[in-house]
């Protein structure tokens, strides 16, 4: 899978995304792939990723796949598990993946995997839903 040119210009026009070191891998209309390093600022007092930043690197994934078409989607809800902790220095890997569209709306599945190296051996370590909603406006500014 590659980057749409609606995800690319999009990616580009994002402030959070280089903010926290998440790089968008791939991206289409049926899913995306980010990824970031754990950093050290990263994690809460009992030294593991603070969940807040698990959800942000997933949220982006499904915003990058929604958006993927060229049409502007935004967020209407979402939910995460988080299966295990990740530390200072592991990778994690958000997979997104479409699982329902219909009209205007559609519903998400993103996989959050850890790893120790940047192409190594990952686990599983949260699960996100959520859903979308298509504005009828194009993602990229006219």
């Amino acid at each position: 899978m590659s980057v749409s040119e609606p995800a690319q210009s999009m990616y580009e026009r994002d402030a959070t995304a280089p903010a926290f070191g998440i790089e968008l891998l791939a991206a289409d209309r049926d899913g995306a792939t980010t990824r970031m390093q754990v950093r050290a600022e990263m994690c809460n007092g009992l030294a593991v990723i603070h969940g807040g930043m698990t959800f942000l690197l997933a949220d982006s994934a499904m915003a990058f796949a929604s958006n993927s078409d060229g049409e502007a989607a935004f967020a209407t809800s979402a939910e995460i598990d988080w299966l295990a902790p990740a530390t200072a220095g592991q990778w994690l890997t958000a997979t997104a993946q479409r699982r329902h569209g219909g009209g205007r709306s559609a519903v998400w599945d993103v996989t959050v995997e850890a790893s120790d190296a940047v192409d190594g051996e990952r686990t599983p370590i949260a699960l996100f839903r959520g859903r979308t909603r298509k504005i009828g406006r194009p993602v990229t500014p006219e």
